[in-house]
């Protein structure tokens, strides 16, 4: 009877797969998902070495992928259930090697059976796991007694945390549109309000969705956070200027700097990775920024006395770095490594190794000839990536004729006051700002603008109102030693330190 049953359930199957066509939303519902477990393969991957090639929002609105919304909502939520599903279907015991080899896209199907839009599922890897919805249900059930929850609501709500709500910030690229065009077209379906200190930066309502806007899809304007805007502006290249972005990739700040040197002069955008080299070329050329020349290689093999090099007056300096200062925003809180704990304590042996790299970076940006100023920025809010590299160079940096600048002078947060000097540093908070970023602008001794404001890349007439909290006028900097401890978390391994610390006094 077995023998009988399984090929007519195999050829029903195929019969009806060839005669009849599937719907438009179970097209696209099945292209979604294997979307999702591409990105979420990615994902997992980069995660489990901890070396992710992008942020998961990064990943999932990269142009291959088409289906954006239901690939980002099958990607988030099965992130939030993974531990769920894991446990069911290692319960349930129904895959074998073959299906085990494509566990990303088993972990999309069993979220949608047990959690999403079933109605919708074709395919030869959903009808597999509908044949065996049964046992999935049942390890489900046998799962909520186990952890003695009532509900997956109350199994998931364990490990949530709260959404954080930010504006939508975006930059308009002055390369392709001007201003006052953007905000006419954006204003039609959203408030739009100009920024008051960062030139062509847009702010619209938390929650505003413009990954499909046309704007968006034609490069006209970039969804860039107002933190990661700073960095290209606190270099302020002039027009002419050939400049070197050390580490570019995924390009944002790149083309940044191309619409601020008004797509004059040259840009040499070096990167590593061949796979970010790709999508550097690819937001260039969205961008229209036809004066960056693309550079596959490493910055620290480049040499400073190379003729080639001899004209570059400006160096943009964004290394690698833990992210811990973006952590919310990259929805690191899904990840599985974030359940495991490693989102409270980052590794202190990868924080080293970064800020060793991060070190010979700056210093190698500081020793080519002609330059003039260099920005070292990070999206992390360790002291061990961001002023302890600063401190560290400072020596030598004064001996290339260097010292540190003030960027943005009118900002109220400050660098953490572990060095004399740590007052011209700028810290983005990433409670009050949403984001956590640190700038740090070197400039020759020689030039006249150390002290010079940086606001003077906004049209101050052109500025509108905008609604926000009153800003304090900048306190005396013993006052931000006060708040010093706020950026100091403590982290795993911190009582010991602090404890031989005690011991030595």
């Amino acid at each position: 009877m077995v023998r009988v049953k399984t090929p007519v359930i195999a050829a029903s199957a195929t019969d009806k797969s060839k005669n009849r066509r599937m719907s438009n939303a179970e097209r696209s519902s099945y292209f979604a998902r294997r979307e999702a477990a591409k990105v979420l393969r990615c994902v997992l991957q980069g995660d489990a070495r901890r070396r992710a090639v992008g942020s998961i929002k990064s990943l999932i609105y990269s142009p291959s992928v088409r289906n954006k919304k239901a690939t980002f909502a099958l990607v988030c939520q099965t992130l939030k259930h993974l531990p769920i599903i894991k446990d069911v279907l290692e319960a349930a015991s129904i895959l074998n090697s073959k299906w085990k080899r494509q566990g990303e896209l088993m972990y999309i199907i069993t979220y949608d059976i047990l959690f999403g839009q079933a109605a919708l599922l074709v395919g030869d890897a959903e009808k597999f796991l509908l044949l065996r919805k049964d046992a999935l249900q049942s390890a489900l059930a046998q799962l909520l007694v186990r952890k003695r929850v009532k509900s997956v609501k109350d199994l998931v709500a364990l490990h949530q945390i709260p959404d954080v709500l930010k504006p939508r910030y975006v930059r308009v690229n002055t390369l392709k549109l001007d201003v006052e065009s953007a905000i006419h077209e954006l204003g039609k379906q959203n408030e739009v309000y100009k920024d008051g200190m960062i030139s062509g930066l847009l702010i619209l309502p938390p929650g505003t969705d413009l990954h499909d806007h046309p704007l968006v899809l034609n490069g006209s304007v970039f969804m860039q956070g107002k933190a990661s805007s700073m960095v290209a502006a606190a270099l302020r290249p002039e027009p002419g200027w050939e400049v070197l972005d050390a580490c570019s990739a995924p390009g944002n700040k790149t083309v940044h700097l191309a619409a601020l040197m008004k797509g004059k002069g040259k840009i040499i955008a070096c990167e590593l990775n061949e796979k970010r080299v790709e999508r550097l070329k690819g937001t260039i050329k969205l961008a229209g920024a036809a004066n960056v020349e693309v550079l596959h290689g490493d910055f620290l093999n480049l040499n400073p006395k190379d003729p080639s090099y001899s004209k570059v007056r400006a160096i943009l300096l964004d290394p690698s770095c833990s992210g811990s200062g973006t952590a919310a925003e990259r929805l690191d809180h899904l990840l599985p490594s974030y359940s495991a704990g490693h989102a409270d304590t980052t590794d202190l042996d990868r924080l080293t190794k970064l800020a060793a790299f991060q070190k010979k970076a700056l210093l190698h940006a500081l020793s080519f000839p002609a330059v003039e100023r260099v920005v070292y920025s990070t999206c992390s809010i360790n002291q061990i990536e961001n002023e302890d590299v600063i401190n560290s160079v400072l020596p030598v940096a004064a001996s290339y004729g260097f010292q540190l600048a003030t960027p943005f002078p009118q900002w109220p947060r400050r660098g953490l006051c572990v060095f004399e000097g740590s007052e011209h540093l700028l810290r983005t908070d990433p409670v009050e700002d949403k984001e956590g970023f640190f700038i740090a602008l070197f400039v020759k001794k020689t030039l006249n603008y150390l002290e010079e404001p940086i606001t003077t890349l906004t049209n101050t007439s052109e500025t509108e109102p905008i609604k926000r909290k009153k800003q304090f006028k900048k306190s005396k900097f013993v006052m931000s030693c006060f708040f010093t401890k706020m950026w100091l978390k403590p982290r795993r391994g911190a009582h010991k330190r602090t404890a031989a610390r005690d011991r030595r006094h």
